[in-house]
């Protein structure tokens, strides 16, 4: 049964203070089968990681075995046809992988469920960051790290920074601190969202969102 929920958020400024406006996200939420949307739209994503390329050679395909090793009787030794058998050092594989597609189907419409339903779970976690992609143009890492001290931002923890353009001051203020990684809000996904412990959303990435996952 999918659920309509009211998320409010304040909108806080570079300093940490907060501002008088306010952000409202309207999420639609799956009270039964949420989390196995989840599980299953992360499922997806790994699965289509893999690369598929892994590949064994058959005893078609082993090069040599045109000549029977030795006859068939007489010799006291098991029977032989080919040396490209299983059986045989450096023969074929049996029943070895070989290239193939693995490919999870999942609906636009679960998968955008399957979004709100995780942003409704991370609610508290979620801190709305005004002005963020235009904060500054001297890229320095110092400064985004005095910044997450102004927002009570956890570095030692994951977090996830959503905004709705990347900028060079975010690119490249962020690239050396290993636990934060830089998303567009285009490109959210529930694995990104899963494994972040705090997320900084801007007012613009919040619209982006509510554009692409919450009509």
């Amino acid at each position: 049964m999918t659920v309509q929920k009211f998320v409010t958020y304040d909108v806080l400024s570079t300093e940490g203070q907060t501002l008088g406006n306010q952000e409202t996200l309207e999420l639609k939420v799956v009270e039964d089968s949420g989390n196995y949307l989840i599980y299953k739209d992360i499922s997806r994503q790994q699965i289509q990681r893999k690369q598929g390329t892994v590949s064994t050679k058959t005893r078609a395909e082993v090069r040599g075995g045109g000549r029977k090793p030795w006859q068939q009787k007489g010799t006291g030794r098991a029977r032989a046809g080919s040396n490209r058998s299983p059986l045989w050092k450096k023969g074929g594989v049996t029943f070895g992988p070989k290239p193939r597609t693995i490919a999870i189907k999942l609906n636009k419409k679960e998968r955008r469920l399957a979004i709100q339903t995780l942003l409704y779970n991370k609610r508290n976690q979620i801190s709305v960051i005004n002005d963020l992609e235009i904060i500054s143009d001297t890229p320095k890492t110092k400064a985004f790290s005095e910044l997450c001290q102004n927002w009570k931002v956890d570095l030692n923890q994951k977090i996830l920074v959503i905004v709705d353009k990347k900028t060079d001051f975010l690119k490249l203020s962020t690239r050396n601190i290993k636990n934060v990684d830089l998303i567009l809000a285009s490109n959210l996904n529930t694995l990104s969202l899963l494994k972040a412990k705090q997320i900084i959303l801007t007012p613009l990435a919040l619209n982006k969102i509510k554009e692409t996952y919450c009509d």
